[in-house]
């Protein structure tokens, strides 16, 4: 009797580094495991690998739709299609459809991408929402903060990282804006602390999860700030915004999902208030994969990969001794791609990260899309309260050096 031919999974992947750790998620003996991934990304794919395309951006779905099929016509129709960055969802998500595929569809995940269909959700399930609307003209715009005060932020719908973020102070500021790209959404600034929400939702429920107040913000990160992440301890906060992340996460979904959720508080009458920010059915960005690996012992891409699937999470759970983590991006040196010149490791001091991810003198800081992965330097910190942790976190931001040197982007190639 033949023997039945090993089914055939494409991973769609973007990263140099292994934020996920694709050899230990699935077996790539019994697997055909086929990669579709840039040249930057080459590092992360395991030796594995049943074969290897290569793309020049993982979100354009023309492009990654033709290397599929070329893996395809190799090992067969695709069983599966993963993609664990927030930019490149949709296209897996297409291609998923596309090939019958099981994993999360276009519609479950349109909410999650599109910022004005979130908004609109969380608001209508009776959640505090900062005000916003649609943002197709200047006149709206102007009109919108004429209603709701100023300062306003003006964001794309689909945007990532804070790509595209505006800050507008007064009507004086509204000739800055764009309209010809993606569509916008013009909010209400809302002032508070930040915190980002992680883990895994089951439909109804947090079944694991942490919730970290950024020190400094993602659009402050883009204009020459660090940016840092703390994970709290105050219980009263962690109530509130556990509370508000279940409601929030079941006005989108009924589905179980991994997800980074962003919200405000603030305090009113004593009390933390929580409104919403933004929210992806994805694993959070920046160092958390690895704080959730290292610090609690789990492994949240490793879930993201198997709902991917339509498969069952992996077993185990974070390690009930609770330590908090958190992380710190330095932003890069110069514009990207640029050598570095200078680079001071940050790891060994006390209070200082337990882990740093850093660039030798020499080496090349690439233009790349996975905008949080190619930065001036990235630590990771754990501690037994949240002051402890962020206590290391400032000195090592008071202390880290690094300088580069820009260079042309086609002398990156071999670099």
């Amino acid at each position: 009797m033949p023997r039945a031919p090993k089914p055939h999974l494409v991973v769609i992947n973007r990263w140099r580094e292994s934020y996920a750790r694709y050899a230990a998620y699935v077996d790539h003996g019994t697997h055909h495991v086929s990669y579709i991934t840039t040249e930057v990304g080459l590092p992360s794919v395991p030796e594995t690998a049943a074969d290897v395309v290569l793309v020049e951006r993982t979100d354009d779905l023309d492009a990654v739709r033709a290397a599929t099929r070329l893996l395809a016509a190799r090992y067969g129709p695709p069983r599966g299609i993963v993609s664990l960055k927030e930019d490149d969802l949709l296209v897996a998500a297409a291609l998923r459809e596309e090939w019958g595929c099981p994993g999360p569809r276009t519609e479950f995940l349109e909410p999650f991408r599109d910022k004005f269909l979130m908004a609109t959700a969380v608001a209508q399930a009776g959640l505090d929402v900062p005000d916003f609307a649609l943002a197709p003209d200047a006149r709206t715009v102007v009109d919108f903060g004429r209603a709701h005060g100023w300062p306003l932020v003006v964001k794309p719908t689909r945007g990532s990282c804070s790509e595209g973020v505006v800050r507008l102070d007064g009507p004086e500021d509204v000739p800055r804006l764009d309209f010809t790209g993606e569509p916008l959404l013009v909010q209400r600034f809302q002032a508070g602390r930040i915190y980002h929400v992680d883990g895994v939702f089951t439909g109804s429920e947090l079944l694991h999860w942490t919730a970290s107040r950024y020190v400094n913000t993602c659009l402050g990160f883009r204009t020459g700030s660090f940016l840092g992440s703390v994970e709290e301890d105050d219980e009263s906060v962690l109530a509130a915004i556990g509370a508000y992340a279940v409601e929030a996460l079941k006005a989108l979904t009924g589905q179980a999902t991994v997800f980074h959720l962003e919200v405000f508080v603030d305090t009113v009458s004593g009390r933390p208030h929580v409104s919403f920010l933004e929210v992806g059915a994805r694993v959070g960005g920046a160092e958390i994969a690895f704080v959730w690996r290292e610090v609690h012992a789990y492994d949240l891409m490793h879930a993201a990969f198997r709902f991917q699937l339509g498969r069952a999470l992996p077993p185990g759970a974070p390690k009930p001794d609770r330590e908090f983590g958190g992380y710190l991006l330095i932003p890069a040196p110069a514009a990207r791609p640029c050598r570095i010149t200078e680079v001071t490791p940050m790891t060994g001091r006390t209070p200082g990260p337990y882990a740093e991810a850093l660039l030798d003198v020499g080496e090349v800081l690439p233009l790349a899309d996975a905008y949080y992965e190619h930065v001036g330097g990235r630590f990771r910190f754990r501690g037994r309260a949240s002051g402890e942790v962020e206590s290391a976190l400032k000195e090592t931001a008071t202390g880290f050096r690094v300088s580069a040197v820009p260079m042309p982007a086609a002398e990156t190639v071999a670099a």
